[in-house]
């Protein structure tokens, strides 16, 4: 990259650290300047306005979620192995931000009622993220996985669920065990959703063989 390239992108790397630890609304061009030993106009030079950086900060976050979270799932079979891969890495990464902060969950509370680019910039990719879970979750349901009739969306709410309970209890309450408790409580979720069929088929074929 280029020196303005390698500058911007330090900026952002900085910025997303102070988005996570205080928030969008609380990432302001002065912090950010002090923190880069920069000059406000140096900073605002890259980015053009406040509100364009909280958004490139946003699309820099949801890169690094992909790259952490959905990418590698995909190497998975279809259907329930990737369903599950796409989960615990997804819990991996909330225990992670434990200490720092979600901003996918953060920005929900800090734009729920707040309309505007920000705003739409994060519905958006949350929903992308929803979307993927819906796939893979109707992609187990149709290869025999998931019991027929089992209504993805439920299914993805439910997993949901989970990881907001983690990050409630584990950031807000303190509460020891919570990464623990998730996947007990997916695992659970799993075998209620598990089709028998298939694993009766696949234990009448091993013990063919």
């Amino acid at each position: 990259m280029r020196k303005g390239e390698m500058t911007r992108a330090a900026i952002l790397d900085v910025a997303l650290e102070l988005a996570s630890r205080d928030g969008l609304e609380g990432l302001t061009i002065g912090l950010l300047a002090d923190r880069m030993n920069m000059s406000k106009s140096g900073v605002f030079a890259h980015f053009g306005s406040r509100e364009d950086l909280q958004i490139d900060v946003l699309k820099l976050y949801h890169r690094r979620f992909e790259q952490e979270v959905f990418f590698p799932s995909l190497k998975e079979s279809r259907g329930l192995p990737r369903l599950e891969a796409m989960f615990n890495r997804w819990l991996k990464r909330v225990s992670v931000e434990i200490a720092s902060g979600c901003i996918y969950i953060s920005g929900a509370v800090e734009y729920d009622d707040r309309p505007g680019p920000i705003r739409e910039e994060l519905v958006a990719m949350v929903r992308t993220w929803q979307g993927a879970l819906l796939r893979c979750a109707q992609q187990a349901i149709d290869c025999g996985d998931l019991k027929p009739g089992t209504d993805p969306e439920q299914l993805v709410y439910e997993m949901y669920g989970l990881v907001l309970a983690v990050h409630h209890d584990a950031r807000f309450l303190r509460i020891p065990g919570t990464v623990d408790r998730a996947h007990r409580g997916f695992a659970r979720l799993v075998e209620d959703y598990r089709n028998p069929n298939k694993q009766n088929s696949q234990a009448d074929t091993a013990s063919a063989q």
